[in-house]
């Protein structure tokens, strides 16, 4: 039996469930609100033209608004592509190394895959990244002094800056909130922005970790360009244009498999 519920009631259960879940797949929202995969499609398609969600193929993540979402939430929003995407960058890291990773979602799944290294020396700017490392026998975390961010652990101030900035890397990994067509490297907090120029100024080698939707997402601070970086990695469901970017720019196009 169909649901007789209105256009803007289950669209407002949609987002519901995606700010719970972060993800969600067309034929569990069908299942779940009583409806068929058709109007559930439809109602995706509406929310992503209002740039409330994201879209994939079979289903939709939730799209970060200027209220920045809490770290488990964000977690969940394209989880397996992030996890694909650490695989990739976690590769480009030789042991003996000294690492920078900004405090993000993605850069939590390339800490996962430290902990077969060896010799690292690593700054993280977030106390949840720092936590997944600190069992990784072959690394060694450094923190910067700084204030908490109670949504998500990131670790901002100006002392956070300061101390990155005398840190030389041979690898700084950086994520983005979004990739703009233009190039532009843009995330919602000025703080954290800071942050993330800092450490691309302190990278030998500077690597973008970005899942595929990151692409021509809109917000509203900007910490550098595609032409900043070194070497962008994403997942294999990527928008050509973003490869095109890459290239204008003579930047190193890896797709994690």
């Amino acid at each position: 039996m169909k649901s007789r519920v209105t256009t803007r009631a289950r669209q407002a259960e949609i987002l519901k469930l995606l700010k719970r879940d972060g993800r969600a797949i067309v034929d569990d929202l069908a299942e779940l609100l009583e409806t068929t995969p058709q109007t559930i499609r439809k109602d995706l398609n509406s929310l992503a033209k209002d740039n409330q969600i994201i879209r994939f193929h079979g289903g939709a993540t939730l799209a970060a608004g200027t209220e920045y979402a809490g770290f488990d939430v964000r977690r969940e929003i394209m989880r397996e592509e992030k996890d694909i995407v650490g695989a990739a960058v976690a590769a480009e890291i030789p042991n003996h190394s000294n690492v920078i990773l900004n405090g993000g979602t993605t850069t939590l799944a390339v800490a996962r895959h430290l902990a077969h290294h060896v010799g690292l020396k690593v700054v993280v700017d977030s106390v949840n990244v720092a936590n997944e490392l600190r069992n990784c026998v072959g690394v060694q975390v450094i923190v910067p002094s700084g204030i908490v961010r109670h949504a998500d652990g990131a670790i901002l101030g100006a002392s956070t800056v300061d101390f990155i900035r005398k840190f030389r890397a041979d690898v700084a990994v950086v994520g983005a909130a979004g990739v703009g067509t233009d190039g532009a490297l843009v995330d919602y907090d000025l703080e954290e922005s800071a942050v993330s120029e800092a450490i691309i100024s302190s990278g030998r080698n500077v690597v973008l970790a970005v899942d595929s939707s990151k692409f021509g997402k809109l917000a509203p601070v900007s910490f550098g360009t595609v032409a900043d970086i070194g070497t962008m990695v994403t997942d294999s469901h990527f928008d050509p244009e973003m490869k095109v970017l890459a290239e204008q720019h003579d930047v190193r196009f890896v797709v994690g498999s």
